[in-house]
């Protein structure tokens, strides 16, 4: 028996764990009935401070992400986790696992985590990442935390979505200076140097402060470094207090809103992008033309030009 979507969406912001669970299988598998959801969740939605946990494998983001998340419980505040893994090639599926690593909130309502698979997605985001977050938003969560992937320079699509990024660094991985020249100098609002009780971690904060000095402020705020030891629960709170710090300030400086302008208008043409290639190749056949052009093209029959408009022609989108 199907919930009709007006009854489903008052599930979901009731905060029904199962509602909820549906709604995220039902975006990440493209479902029709995931956008009428949507729909009617979206006025509900604005709430929830966004926060993005960057950085390579291996630095512990999960364990970070983990001790985040319950010192937010500690103070009643819902949390959502978005944990996006590496797609397994033969399931289609998240295999990291990240449920499995935070098994302490596994009894915890206020706590949802899932994993999410990138399905071959650039970016380290899952293309579904943004709805989820929405969703959640929606059920109350006021804090959603984002850990992706960490493929170093695609990780530039959490800024478009998260309020704040946090990029995770530790000391002794061989590859320090190349992990700052990675993009993450421009993208992180804070950076956090994770088992910073390991050797090099003095050096390794000297190198990044010294890196820091080069940034130009963004409206004055300068990125701190905040050391921690996730797996002693070290570092945590300072972590989460600099993290409400650069809250007050970007909200003050009117740079969130902006930001969030600024997303909207990224997702609007990237939602008008795959509405126009639908109407475009969502006739019968449309596929096997755009095979067919693609071949022509690869072989050099046809230029890619005339190839477009051919398509456009077709779809009566050339007027």
């Amino acid at each position: 028996m199907t919930v009709p979507v007006e009854r489903w969406a008052e599930q979901v912001r009731a905060g029904d764990v199962r509602a909820a669970s549906r709604a995220i299988t039902a975006i990440e598998n493209h479902a029709p009935e995931a956008e009428d959801l949507l729909r009617l969740l979206f006025p509900h939605t604005g709430r929830a401070y966004l926060t993005g946990v960057t950085g390579a494998p291996g630095t512990g983001k999960s364990t970070l992400v983990d001790r985040l998340a319950a010192f937010h419980r500690k103070s009643q505040e819902q949390v959502g986790v978005i944990a996006v893994d590496p797609t397994s090639p033969y399931s289609g599926g998240a295999i990291l696992g990240d449920r499995i690593r935070m098994q302490g909130h596994a009894g915890d309502t206020g706590t949802f985590i899932r994993s999410m698979a990138t399905r071959g997605f650039l970016g380290g985001l899952a293309r579904a990442t943004a709805e989820v977050a929405l969703l959640l938003d929606a059920a109350g969560k006021k804090h959603v935390l984002i850990e992706t992937v960490g493929v170093g320079q695609d990780e530039i699509d959490i800024v478009r979505l998260a309020d704040c990024v946090l990029v995770v660094l530790v000391p002794g991985l061989g590859d320090d200076i190349q992990n700052m020249k990675a993009g993450l100098m421009e993208i992180g609002d804070i950076f956090v140097l994770n088992k910073a009780d390991r050797e090099g971690a003095d050096r390794l904060e000297q190198q990044l402060l010294a890196m820091l000095s080069l940034v130009m402020p963004r409206d004055g705020w300068h990125p701190p470094v905040v050391r921690t030891v996730a797996t002693e629960n070290k570092g945590i709170e300072e972590l989460a207090l600099a993290v409400k710090e650069f809250q007050r300030h970007f909200e003050t400086s009117g740079e969130r809103k902006r930001k969030h302008v600024e997303h909207w208008k990224n997702r609007l043409v990237e939602l008008l992008e795959s509405r126009l290639i639908e109407r475009a190749l969502g006739g019968p056949g449309g596929q096997a033309r755009l095979t067919d052009l693609a071949g022509e093209v690869a072989e050099r029959k046809k230029d890619p030009f005339t190839a477009v408009n051919e398509i456009l022609k077709r779809s009566g989108l050339d007027h």
